[in-house]
């Protein structure tokens, strides 16, 4: 029996489909680069809160939660009085890093054209046509 060709990128399971998913919240990548540039690779989630400027508790909660479960982040309970919460990068996570930096450099490197991008008129579309938003 023939083996089964690896997932191209149209199919569901394929690894390009599956990165990008990590990057379904726009937190996400934010956190990780918050965790890595400006914590060192871990943090309480007041920390991370005063970090990501815009970010609701509720949101960084549920990003969090994700990222954990994604195997991006490690999450430890202290036994102590207030009980509090620290997030370390998993070795999964330090890996992810590159992309994202490589990422955010791109970003700065193109920020007018990004700029400019935001300064355009935004539209849906339908039935072909382009409709104003």
């Amino acid at each position: 029996m023939a083996a089964k060709p690896p997932p191209t990128v149209h199919e569901e399971d394929c690894a390009p489909r599956r990165v990008l998913e990590l990057f379904g919240s726009k937190w996400t990548s934010m956190v990780l680069h918050a965790l890595h540039a400006l914590h060192g690779g871990t943090a309480r989630t007041g920390a991370l809160q005063r970090s990501l400027p815009g970010i609701s508790k509720k949101m960084l909660t549920q990003t969090l939660r994700e990222m954990e479960r994604d195997g991006l982040l490690s999450r430890r309970v202290f036994d102590a009085v207030p009980p509090h919460v620290e997030y370390s990068l998993t070795p999964l996570g330090r890996e992810f890093i590159e992309p994202i930096e490589m990422l955010y450099e791109w970003g700065r490197a193109h920020a007018a054209a990004l700029d400019r991008l935001g300064q355009r008129p935004r539209s849906r579309r339908r039935g072909g046509a382009a409709v104003p938003g």
